[in-house]
């Protein structure tokens, strides 16, 4: 596979991500057990550490498929 079909390829699943972001934010995604956050005063902080490491694993396997 050439680096011209990895990034439209790549391309084209940002904007299809995009695209189906609001029934994504209904599934919960972002907001996952194992996520981090916290709040004190007007002071908050959040990190999606499950979230990340299941679309980490979802885009490798993606790739993997494309690759093959």
């Amino acid at each position: 596979m050439t680096l011209r079909k990895l990034v439209i390829v790549l391309g084209v699943l940002l904007i299809l991500g995009g695209l189906a972001w609001p029934w994504l934010a209904r599934l919960g995604l972002g907001h996952l057990p194992g996520d981090i956050s916290f709040k004190r005063g007007d002071v908050s902080f959040y990190f999606p550490l499950t979230t990340c490491i299941l679309l980490s694993i979802l885009l490798s396997l993606i790739l993997w498929m494309v690759r093959r």
